[in-house]
């Protein structure tokens, strides 16, 4: 399995956008993470200079989002509706889409539930509990 660094995560992202920009033949990957890039305008800059890309800190108590965890987020999660897993979180995501009106905002109440479930995991020591997502994700949709 590929476990990519920050960097290489930054670099990915900074070279779609220029890419996308250049209209240069995108990969199937990329065409996906130029999607939500161009869903969020708010990260252009970020991605515009891939060595000021590298060097960013994005302090949470400063109030500052990370460009990068969050369209690596989206990433994750069209990823897992793709291929249905863990099971039920495709299902959830037509549920939540529906209830409102956005693909875009389905994928962000995934993402607090994502985010939960990583935290948790990261506490207490044990893998990512997919059945609890899945429940965190249908009392959302309900």
């Amino acid at each position: 399995m590929f476990t990519p660094s920050q960097h290489d995560v930054r670099r990915f992202f900074c070279e779609t956008y220029r890419k996308t920009n250049a209209r240069e033949i995108l990969t199937p990957m990329e065409v996906i993470a130029s999607d939500w890039i161009n869903r969020h305008p708010e990260y252009h800059e970020s991605l515009n200079d891939v060595e000021a890309a590298l060097e960013a800190t994005y302090s949470v108590d400063a109030g500052q989002s990370n460009p990068f965890l969050h369209l690596s987020m989206h990433l994750t999660i069209a990823e897992q509706i793709s291929v249905d897993q863990p099971p039920g979180v495709r299902a959830a995501f037509q549920s939540l889409a529906q209830k409102f009106n956005s693909d875009h905002e389905a994928h962000h109440q995934i993402m607090e539930c994502l985010g939960e479930m990583l935290w948790n995991s990261q506490r207490t020591g044990l893998p990512p509990d997919g059945a609890a997502y899945i429940d965190s994700l249908k009392r959302r949709a309900s």
